[in-house]
């Protein structure tokens, strides 16, 4: 995308955040970015010239990093922000909560903007407020570039792509993963979880439809048991499935005009799916009630994450299943950590492919694959990261 060159390439806003720090981590060690092109900002000066003595103990050259005072509750310094860089990332969440006012300096900047929430409301509500005004200044605002929901994003097209349009296409991504969640991602689900009836009253006054998982055909939305994969299935409720449908929606010359996707969590043992599901619903009735909110946001504080060594246990599996009249193929993505090490990574990249590679012309709200697509997926592959055929026939 032509544009002026700013100062910088890329800025960091949240980096003495749990994933922020990680993130840093990763842009300080990529020699495609020039450290005198990055820059951190945040609002405590201190907190941040920490965060640059360690990338300086990662890579010397980071030395040259700028670091940059900025606050959520100070609009002008978003502001000044968002005209300085290329690409902001952020890791300040919940989005719903302080997500409003950097995206909506990058919308009217012009600027590219990347974040991980998972939170389907702060997606549809940017997208119904900012969706234009980022059309017009040629903003590219690509939310969800961590583990919710760049695997199962890039996946499907890469699946996609090995099968023929001709016919009705389905394709069906399982996920199995091994991770500890952070206090950060803890309380985004909380409030996600809180306001989901408000979510939908937004929507019906602002007549926004519910976002749509599948086209043409309804798949199966029960628990099941799969031969084919020795597991029970059951869906999962997650923003993947909205995310995987824009992005078929925008690209029919790889997904065809009849195009339904499935979004499953996979698990061995029905009691362990049974708990995990017990779990999830005790949190969600937790999560309405104030008094028992206010405790279930007591377990773990929004700066705790899991410890390196929990971070090398992690581990994540997206198999993908893609139906084409009589053709099917399968395929996986998979890596490490899904919750902070793989998702620094994912995020990380995605903020450099905006910045630094040749992408077609592209602007508004998009999702990983239509912005970014193969580039980000041969970085990623690049990184580590697996997109494997299992079978085809």
């Amino acid at each position: 995308m032509s544009k002026a060159r700013k100062p910088y390439d890329i800025i960091l806003f949240g980096a003495t955040g749990f994933t922020g720090s990680l993130t840093a981590d990763y842009l300080a060690q990529q020699p495609d970015l020039d450290p005198r092109r990055f820059a951190l900002a945040g609002r405590n000066r201190a907190k941040l010239k920490d965060v640059k003595q360690r990338l300086i103990a990662l890579n010397p050259d980071c030395d040259a990093v700028t670091l940059l005072k900025a606050d959520v509750g100070q609009a002008a310094s978003l502001k000044k922000l968002a005209t300085q860089t290329g690409v902001i990332i952020t890791t300040v969440g919940p989005y719903i909560q302080y997500g409003e006012p950097l995206l909506r300096a990058c919308a009217e900047a012009g600027t590219d903007y990347v974040d991980l929430t998972g939170e389907p409301e702060f997606v549809e509500r940017m997208r119904h407020a900012y969706g234009a005004i980022a059309e017009k200044s040629g903003a590219r605002i690509v939310n969800c570039c961590g583990f919710d929901s760049v695997p199962h994003d890039l996946g499907a097209l890469f699946t996609a792509k090995l099968l023929p349009k001709s016919q009705p296409l389905t394709i069906e991504g399982f996920v199995r993963a091994r991770g500890t969640f952070s206090g950060g991602t803890f309380h985004s689900a909380v409030m996600a979880m809180s306001r989901m009836g408000e979510f939908r009253r937004w929507r019906k006054s602002t007549r926004t439809p519910s976002p749509a998982t599948a086209t043409s055909r309804k798949l199966k939305t029960a628990i099941a048991y799969r031969d084919e994969l020795k597991s029970w299935i059951c869906p999962m409720p997650t923003i993947d499935p909205q995310v995987v449908m824009r992005s078929a929606r925008a690209l029919p010359k790889i997904y065809g005009d009849d195009f339904a996707y499935g979004h499953y969590m996979q698990v061995k043992r029905l009691p362990t799916l049974l708990a995990l599901l017990g779990g999830v619903g005790g949190m969600f009735a937790a999560a309405q009630l104030k008094p028992a909110r206010s405790l279930l946001l007591k377990i773990r504080a929004p700066g705790d994450g899991p410890s390196e060594e929990q971070r090398e246990k992690g581990w994540f599996r997206v198999r993908f299943i893609g139906v084409s009249g009589k053709q099917r193929v399968t395929t996986e993505v998979s890596g490490g950590d899904p919750g902070y090490g793989d998702t620094a990574k994912m995020l990380a990249e995605s903020a450099l492919c905006l910045a630094l590679d040749a992408l077609p012309e592209q602007r508004g709200f998009l999702t990983p694959a239509i912005a970014m697509g193969d580039a980000l997926t041969a970085r990623l592959k690049k990184a580590g990261m697996k997109f494997q055929v299992i079978e085809k026939n």
